[in-house]
């Protein structure tokens, strides 16, 4: 199916909090539409669209699908997305390819969090917005407690095009007040029953249409003053010719509502998107790299934006585009921006879920998929020339931290060889090695995301892993200065091993490590000092305390003694690691914890908690500050190890609406306790030979 033309084709994001409908709205219109035979539910396993193991065990949307709905001669292209914070970077990513982003909200539970979160980003975005409210017929659904609310929290600029017959158990269909008409869909029937409006819903009816009119009209100067003059009510022809304008000036956010369950208020809003809704051409722009601003035009070079990619067991890399300009074919060449490579498209695709059709072209505007474009990520363009860059969203950093390794040690390669592949097809995972602490940790948006990482490895390379915490990066040091004798000798029959050095410890802070040589006499060869410098730097590796490096020591080596024979590089480097471990006894050890710097972005009902909660992690409140969305900003100085896992601590506290980030700086004194209990850990590891 392609579209026959770019003003004929519609991108709509269906964005909202899991549990809303996003998908059982798109599996509606999909039914509705006669592009499927059935009504594709998440509950039973049964979505065309969630079709991912994990998405069928958890019964949420993980990833963006496409359903591509034919409506007269029109393509809707809508984009499923995931309403869950850990998944927010595809959801963010998949937006910035619509035109139109389509708020779904529980009639009951009204917007929440990620609602709110989402409505926040779709302004910056300046994208044009709507919003359908669904499960209109559940139990205490109250549509002007749930308009209500969408007043309070969004504005007064979103007025209803279709207001609810009936509510709760009593819904039955639902009036369209731009047609002034009630419509009703019979389940199992292929079209809606269109019928005057009900006499009781009359004076409900004329006062949406009233409300409509206020706010179209503001899209028409001259039209706007005639109407404030009481000159003339906006005529039906007016009305439908203004509407869209309103819409894509974000003047007017028409709200829907409807049950998708019974696919009641299904077919008016698709023949609304159709009608009224923003289309490429017009309303479809990019910021180019550059700052230039560019738009859909199907007469340009050919161009294409990736705004999602995932990787297929099948058929491999699948790269989910937005075609910027011109048309695209098979067997095109087109360059990519950021690497300077070619890459000749084999496959142009029409996706529905997980169900591809091959296509002949696309044009400016359309949404599709290509397979195998080597090398592509999320946020590159392929144009003709190499020329053309679209300057992609910057997504969430992740703060999520989790060290992960094989059950199986044998089988570390092919968990590299899977994390490597997660982070080409994932910008919102990152993952390192560290030499110090010798783990993979995988940085992620949170713990959901993690555990599907784990179910993917185990299902496409049956590759066992398990999560173990991540190690914090403490350092020892010492605070006085102190002496010590290293003397090493060990005679096994012929050439022995003899070294002798006197070494001197001293506090160094924020200058690192310092070795001073103050031999004289040639108490110890100049060619064997190397090797105490050597010796000492071993065992600050090793730790005295715990385990853990140490750092900002100045070392000097003052005096010794030598034998002729006996005495050789591996003897000395020996014997200032004794004496280095002497010394360190006297010199008054401790351990220095990792601090970090964190702001802690939250909504002012939320400050005190989470201050509270910081100074239970022995963190210190360095200041407060708001934004522009009118946010308490929290800035905080704490250990690092009482906020690694933050993320989870803070989306509870807040009910998911808090945000931070985080930066390690410096270190400090670890107090008595943590110190304690990291020497007792140490020591029994060692016990077990760990």
């Amino acid at each position: 199916m392609a579209a026959p033309a770019t003003e004929h084709v519609r991108n709509i994001v269906l964005v909202g909090q899991d549990g809303a409908g996003k998908t059982s709205l798109a599996e509606a219109m999909l039914h509705v539409s006669g592009r499927t035979p059935r009504m594709g539910t998440t509950h039973d396993g049964k979505s065309y669209l969630d079709y991912d193991d994990e998405e069928i065990r958890r019964k949420f949307t993980i990833g963006t699908s496409i359903a591509p709905i034919p409506y007269k001669d029109y393509k809707i292209n809508l984009l499923d997305t995931s309403g869950h914070p850990d998944f927010i970077g595809d959801t963010l990513a998949t937006m910035q390819a619509a035109e139109m982003a389509l708020f779904v909200v529980d009639a009951v539970a009204g917007p929440q969090v990620m609602t709110t979160k989402l409505w926040r980003e779709a302004e910056g975005m300046r994208l044009s917005r709507a919003v359908f409210i669904n499960h209109i017929d559940r139990e205490h659904a109250d549509f002007e407690i749930a308009m209500a609310q969408l007043h309070a929290r969004f504005g007064s600029r979103l007025g209803p095009v279709t207001i609810p017959i009936g509510q709760d158990k009593d819904f039955r269909g639902v009036i369209d007040i731009i047609r002034m008409k009630a419509r009703y869909f019979d389940q199992g029937g292929t079209s809606e029953r269109v019928e005057d409006i009900p006499p009781d819903y009359m004076i409900a009816a004329q006062a949406a249409r009233d409300k409509l009119c206020d706010l179209v009209a503001e899209a028409d100067d001259e039209l706007m003053m005639k109407y404030l003059d009481g000159e003339e009510q906006l005529t039906q022809a007016e009305l439908e010719e203004l509407l869209d304008k309103a819409i894509a000036q974000e003047l007017f956010i028409p709200v829907f509502v409807g049950s998708t369950i019974i696919e009641q208020g299904i077919q008016g809003l698709m023949e609304d998107i159709a009608t009224y809704f923003p289309h490429p051409r017009h309303h479809g722009r990019f910021r180019l790299a550059n700052g230039d601003i560019t738009y859909v035009d199907e007469s340009g070079e050919p161009a294409a934006f990736v705004f999602k990619t995932a990787a297929d067991p099948y058929v491999g890399r699948l790269s989910f585009v937005k075609v910027i300009s011109g048309v695209l074919e098979p067997g095109m060449e087109l360059i990519n921006a950021r690497t300077g490579k070619k890459d000749r498209l084999g496959h142009l695709y029409v996706m529905m879920g997980k169900e591809s059709n091959d296509v002949k072209s696309a044009k400016a505007g359309d949404i599709i998929v290509i397979p195998k474009l080597s090398d592509a990520r999320t946020g590159d363009t392929f144009s003709k020339s190499g020329d053309v860059a679209i300057d992609p969203l910057p997504l969430p950093v992740p703060q999520y931290p989790v060290a992960i390794e094989c059950v199986n040690k044998k089988e570390e390669d092919k968990l590299g060889t899977f994390l490597a592949r997660v982070i080409d097809t994932d910008p919102t995972i990152r993952v390192s090695r560290s030499e110090e602490t010798h783990q993979t940790v995988v940085t992620a948006m949170g713990e959901a995301q993690v555990e599907t990482l784990l179910a993917r490895l185990k299902e496409q390379t049956g590759v066992e892993a398990r999560l173990v915490p991540v190690r914090i990066p403490y350092r020892e040091t010492i605070r006085k200065t102190a002496e010590a004798q290293g003397r090493h000798k060990k005679q096994t029959g012929g050439s022995g091993q003899f070294g002798d050095c006197w070494l001197r410890l001293e506090p160094n802070p924020g200058l690192g490590y310092e070795f001073v040589d103050e031999i004289r006499g040639g108490a110890i060869p100049n060619g064997l000092i190397p090797a105490v410098d050597k010796g000492v730097q071993d065992a600050m590796l090793e730790g005295f305390l715990a385990g853990y490096p140490m750092v900002d020591i100045k070392c000097a080596v003052y005096d010794g003694s030598y034998h002729s024979v006996d005495s050789n590089e591996m003897a000395f480097k020996t014997a200032a690691r004794i004496g280095f471990r002497a010394a360190c006894e006297k010199a008054d050890p401790i351990i220095l914890e990792p601090m970090a710097n964190v702001a802690v972005t939250v909504g002012e009902e939320y400050a005190g908690a989470v201050m509270s909660d910081i100074s239970t992690r022995r963190g210190r409140i360095v200041g407060t500050d708001s934004n522009d969305a009118g946010e308490t900003v929290i800035l905080v100085r704490v250990p690092y190890a009482e906020v690694v896992s933050y993320t989870k601590d803070l989306r509870s506290i807040t009910r998911g609406s808090g945000s931070y980030s985080i930066e390690i700086e410096g270190y400090e004194q670890a107090p008595g306790d943590v110190t304690k209990k990291l020497i007792e850990a140490y020591q029994a590891a060692r016990a077990a030979g760990n």
